[in-house]
């Protein structure tokens, strides 16, 4: 019983701190009361813990009196070393409870900075993708609509391919990532579509190393942007022209890269608006910052144009 003082006094300022001091006066910038209700505290309770020891020394001093009327006192500590003794873990106490309490609002505000920085990254790439989808659609439609004006039978079958474009562009393209297999086919089928309106002059081959379930996680679209452009500078009218892309996954590895020969267009030609491979950079560093590299630029003769993104997933 005797021993219980102290602890009991520890207990009551830790939580007094910890529920009440830390919280309502600490964190609210009253600083100059926290100190002053602790140190009234610390006395208060060296006060007790000392009439605390004097009750139990008196107690057992009389259930050990002796047949002779003598008590059985045991010898009284120091009193001055007892004094610091207990100011200092009382000191130690508080400095606790203020350091667990200071150590859960860092967790919380970390937690929610992470949170309000994941609806941020999350309402960024929403509006990315929402730009994205008006833009592909543009894109798919001019190039329909210039069918339109000399094989109406390509057009129509234009539209039947655009129909399965859409469903990827609508759907899937809502989420974050989706399998590689999914994003292989979209880009194949958009390959197909711009096929119908292209002349025997512009050549465009493939290369495809990706397993036909690859359920390797990708960012839907992260690629078609880079083909566009292709297809935009890689076609001539009054010349000879390709276009080549090579998709491949490797140990988690994804690589894009796409040639093309290079046909600027002239400055008055909207068409694309270059509004894509903005997106593209910006959707790359908000979904795998640290985690990719793209490297892009014309050839030194000016004739060729190459892009290739390389993508590391973590294992």
């Amino acid at each position: 019983m005797r021993s219980l003082g102290a602890p009991l006094c520890y207990m009551l300022l830790f939580y007094l701190n910890y529920l009440w001091l830390v919280p309502k006066f600490y964190f609210r910038e009253h600083k100059a009361a926290f100190y002053a209700i602790n140190v009234v505290a610390v006395v208060v309770a060296i006060g007790l813990m000392t009439e605390w020891w004097h009750m139990m020394n008196e107690l057992f001093a009389i259930d050990g009196m002796t047949s002779h009327g003598s008590h059985a006192r045991g010898p009284r500590p120091p009193r001055y070393p007892m004094f610091f003794y207990n100011a200092i873990m009382l000191i130690l106490v508080a400095g606790l409870a203020l350091a667990v309490r200071m150590s859960q609002r860092w967790q919380h505000l970390e937690e929610a900075r992470k949170e309000a920085e994941k609806n941020r990254t999350e309402a960024e790439l929403s509006n990315l993708r929402n730009q994205l989808n008006p833009h592909f659609l543009l894109n798919t439609l001019n190039n329909i609509y210039a069918l339109i004006a000399f094989d109406s039978d390509k057009a129509q079958t234009a539209v039947e391919e655009l129909s399965k474009l859409l469903r990827h562009v609508l759907y899937d393209n809502q989420q974050n990532f989706v399998p590689l297999y999914k994003e292989v086919a979209f880009m194949q089928n958009y390959i197909e579509l711009m096929r119908i309106r292209l002349t025997d002059q512009v050549q465009v081959t493939t290369h495809i190393d990706v397993e036909p379930d690859d359920s390797t996680p990708i960012a839907p679209l992260i690629f078609i942007s880079l083909l566009e452009n292709a297809f935009k500078h890689g076609i001539s009218q009054a010349g000879k022209g390709f276009i080549d892309m090579t998709l491949s996954q490797h140990q988690g590895t994804v690589t894009c890269q796409i040639t093309n020969s290079n046909h600027p267009k002239r400055q008055n030609d909207k068409s694309g608006s270059g509004i894509g491979l903005e997106q593209v950079s910006k959707r790359l560093e908000l979904m795998y910052p640290g985690h990719y590299t793209w490297e892009k630029g014309v050839s030194a003769d000016g004739t060729e144009y190459f892009s290739k993104i390389v993508i590391h997933h973590d294992h």
